[in-house]
């Protein structure tokens, strides 16, 4: 008789356990639903090499998933669609240049993007002679096409803001690599350049350019001429003292280059006597002094040249006939004339008259 008066108690004790049992395993499954949810990768790529994402500006939240789902990189696009409404992602979309890396999280990956955690890009540029060039050059990394960078970069009240004239507009961009971000505006690309000139131009630099009695744009001006002339850095120093002589004595400068600059035409390979004739504000055989602006997009080593020049008393160059791009220097205008003979002789027995 006592053990049938406690089965019924048995029984509820039974039914106990199983339900916390069940409760438990309810609570296990729903934690590992949301480990996977938050912290299980949902991106994978073939090597695990990083892969960027350009999200645009104007981007909407379909946009974003059909960059996300290129090349099949996402493994549950369905977790990163729930996340992206519990983190609200679709109303703080950012355009940007973004880092994917496998093993990223919908949680991780949704912050990044909505953090606006870009990655930046890195833009080198050499040998660029005008602006024209160096926006197209630019545009290959950028969200913004060359037409409004270029705008940008020869706005007049934009280049007012820093001093400068269309005719001195190249100065500030000195070629070099630059770290910015993917979808900065055009005309934050000219502020950054604008900065960059300025880190550029510190005290010790302005001080030389003082002490040779220019500013730093008559500095770069005279650069663009010396790096036309010559691409080799000792020469260049040379070059910049001949210059900076002729300067000195009001001496016109006869640069062929800013012949060239003028006839609109760097491929001319021999400057012809009517060529010094034509009239133009940077014809330096009929107008004293420099130019009024650079010649070229000028490098920051020739910049420096101009700042150290070698000191001599030359005031005479002409291209040595030998081709290898140096020159031979004179004092005066006999020495000069026998450098210049040798010179065309070669010229002429090349058929080079143009």
């Amino acid at each position: 008789m006592a053990i049938k008066r406690l089965s019924k108690p048995i029984k509820s004790q039974r039914i106990i356990i199983i339900v916390a049992v069940a409760i438990v395993a309810c609570f296990v499954a729903a934690g590992l639903a949301t480990k996977r949810f938050l912290f299980d990768s949902v991106v994978t790529l073939p090597g695990d090499e990083p892969r960027y994402i350009y999200i645009p500006t104007g981007a909407d939240f379909d946009d974003v998933m059909v960059i996300l789902g290129a090349d099949s990189v996402l493994t549950d696009e369905d977790a990163v669609r729930k996340m992206a409404v519990l983190m609200n992602y679709p109303a703080h979309i950012r355009p940007g240049r973004y880092k994917l890396t496998s093993g990223l999280s919908a949680r991780k990956l949704l912050q990044m993007l909505r953090g606006g955690m870009q990655s930046p890009v890195r833009i080198t540029f050499t040998n660029v002679r005008t602006l024209e060039q160096l926006a197209g050059v630019v545009a290959k990394h950028l969200e913004a096409d060359s037409a409004s960078l270029l705008a940008a970069m020869t706005d007049t009240a934009l280049i007012k803001r820093y001093g400068l004239t269309p005719q001195t507009a190249t100065i500030i961009y000195l070629p070099d690599s630059y770290e910015v971000w993917w979808n900065i505006s055009p005309e934050n690309w000219v502020d950054k350049m604008a900065d960059e000139h300025d880190k550029f131009w510190n005290r010790e630099r302005k001080a030389k350019a003082d002490s040779l009695g220019l500013s730093p744009a008559q500095v770069s001006t005279l650069a663009s001429i010396v790096q036309e002339e010559c691409n080799l850095l000792d020469e260049q120093k040379i070059i910049a003292g001949l210059y900076l002589n002729r300067l000195k004595i009001s001496m016109p400068l006869q640069a062929c280059p800013t012949i060239k600059f003028a006839l609109g035409d760097f491929s001319i390979r021999r400057v012809r006597l009517a060529d010094t004739k034509v009239e133009s504000p940077y014809n330096t055989y009929i107008h004293p002094g420099l130019p009024p602006g650079p010649i070229r997009i000028t490098s920051k080593s020739v910049i420096d040249a101009v700042l150290n020049p070698t000191p001599s008393d030359y005031l005479f160059m002409c291209a040595r006939p030998d081709g290898s791009g140096r020159h031979d220097y004179s004092r005066t205008l006999a020495g000069h004339q026998r450098n210049a003979a040798k010179y065309h002789k070669v010229l002429n027995s090349k058929k080079i008259y143009r």
